[in-house]
Parts: C-alpha cells; structure tokens; sequence
C-alpha cells in the first residue's frame, strides 16, 4: 500500500515526491516529462522504494499502478493561467479530461482516496478578502480556474458517488526552488537576457498571497493527516500579501543587479485572466492545528535567491 503522484517529476510534485520518501512511503511517479525532470527525484530514486513511470495521462499504460495503491495525490496538469487564455484546449484535455481518466482508474482499482491541487482562481474576483473555502458565487476568469473547478466537481461527485475520500487544496501562488512558471520566474529570465530594464505586465499593484513550496508541502502532508471528511476543500497560502512591484524590488538585488529600469504595460491585469487581488483565508487549515511559519515577502525572498543559486 503506496501512494502514487501524477506530476511527480514537477515543480511541487517533485517536493511531494521527497517529503513522501523521507518519511518512508513506497512512492510511484506518472509524469511525462513535458514540464518535470526526473532528476528532480533522482534522491528517491536512488535511495530505492520510489519508481518513475514515463507516461501520458491522456493515454494508456500507467492504470496498472494504481493496483493496491493506498492514495492518489493526483498534480499533473497544465499549470499556465496566462497560456489557457490562448490555448484552451490544452487545459480542457490535460486537466479536465486527464482528472477523469485518474478517478475512473482509481474507481476500477478500489483506491480509497485522492489528494488535487487546485488553485485560488476558482474564486474569481471575490468580494470577500481574505477569502474562505465557501465563498460563493464561484465564478472563474479564466479557463484554467474554470479546469481546475471542473476537476473539484468530478472529485466530489467520484467521492460522494464510490466511497473515496478526497482532498483538494486550493493554493495561493506556491513558488520556490525548481519553479519553471510565474512572476519570480518570469523576472529572473527577463533580467537575465536584460540586467538594465524590466517589463513589468500590467501596472505592478497586483497584490497577492505567496508561500514557499516547502511551507506548501508540510501543509498538504499535515491536511492529509488531520481532514478526515469525505471530501474535504481547504486554502493553502501565507496571511499577507505583496503587490508585484514589491516582488521586482526583492529579485533585482537577489540576482546582483542595483540600477533596473522598471517598464509597465499598464493596467490593473497582467493578462487575460489575471486576478488582480488575492489573498486566501486559512483558518479551516489553522483549525487544524497548521500555520505557515513564512509571509509572502519571506517566501518571494527565499525562492528569489534559490534561483539565483541554480543561475550560479
């Protein structure tokens, strides 16, 4: 009895990966490679009691897995709020279509339970800041939160409708070290190509809730370990928020450079979709015993730095 995680090989799949491994659970990856790499769980993979199944989720030859499998923390998924907006159909089938494929699979091997990551732009542009787990109507923007709320529903209706319990945390923006997507990321590789100026997309006041990935993971762990409904929702992210401007302000001096010339594109939304303002409330998760120990301008700083480490 092991646990299996989909996205294994990702960004936070992969830390999920090692804190499993590090507490001495079987661990079987699925990942295809599009966005992850397998060196990113090349310590359990040596160590042994963890495997790397090369696969698409969209086709067959990974469902033989789930056989005896105690959970599934199922985080594959096109994770590019900005991209969905030009490429619908690459969320449609990688999130919504490939979720349903893991429940069925799930469903035919009797697994009791699935951990999701989902996403705080289920919430659209809430009235309520902080904003909790029922806040209601939920009215996404953007065709990667309606995915992302898709796939809550078929998790709901497989739980409520076959026995199995679920978990599906809805994040605030996780970043740290191996992220390959979001505004840290976006700045390092801008400045890297041009150290004397800086786009900015829109006119920098988002301001948004962030946590570092490994705050992240010890939360979904100790959720996983302490939620025992059927189908359980909570919010992961830190209690305050930055605005982008602030997050500029905290990689220039990260990556060594002083005079950077910031350029705005102007207006209150980065792209299609974007969330001007979002902070999450957490107390259903503080309910339970769990508080980060890191803010946002704590955790932008930390992941700011690992990736001027891997630059050097």
């Amino acid at each position: 009895m092991g646990a299996v995680v989909t996205g294994g090989c990702g960004f936070i799949g992969s830390h999920l990966v090692n804190a499993l491994a590090g507490r001495g659970e079987s661990v079987a990856v699925i990942d295809n490679l599009s966005t992850g790499s397998e060196a990113n769980i090349a310590g359990p993979l040596r160590d042994g009691g963890t495997t790397l199944r090369k696969a698409d989720l969209l086709h067959e030859g990974w469902e033989d897995l789930f056989a005896g499998a105690a959970r599934v923390y199922h985080l594959a998924a096109d994770p590019d709020v900005r991209m969905s907006g030009i490429h619908p159909e690459n969320v449609i089938q990688n999130n919504i279509l490939a979720t349903g494929r893991v429940l069925e699979a799930m469903r035919r091997h009797d697994v009791p339970g699935i951990v999701f990551t989902s996403t705080s732009t289920v919430y659209g542009e809430a009235s309520v800041i902080p904003t909790p787990e029922d806040y209601a109507p939920l009215e996404p923007i953007s065709v990667y939160a309606a995915s992302k709320l898709a796939c809550e529903a078929l998790i709901s209706a497989y739980c409520h409708s076959y026995g199995m319990q679920g978990w599906v945390f809805r994040f605030a923006n996780i970043i740290g070290e191996r992220s390959n997507h979001g505004v840290i990321w976006d700045f390092v590789n801008k400045l890297r190509e041009n150290p004397r100026a800086l786009e900015i997309l829109g006119d920098g006041k988002q301001t948004k809730s962030y946590l570092e990935i490994h705050e992240c993971v010890k939360a979904m762990l100790y959720a996983v370990d302490q939620a025992k409904g059927t189908y359980n929702v909570l919010n992961i992210g830190s209690e305050d928020w930055i605005d982008v401007t602030g997050i500029a302000d905290i990689v220039v001096p990260a990556l060594g450079l002083t005079k950077v010339d910031y350029r705005f594109t102007g207006g209150e939304r980065g792209w299609v979709g974007d969330v001007p303002r979002m902070l999450l409330s957490i107390d259903r998760l503080k309910g339970l015993g769990w508080k980060p120990v890191m803010g946002s301008r704590e955790s932008v700083k930390a992941a700011a730095e690992a990736m001027a480490r891997d630059l050097r």
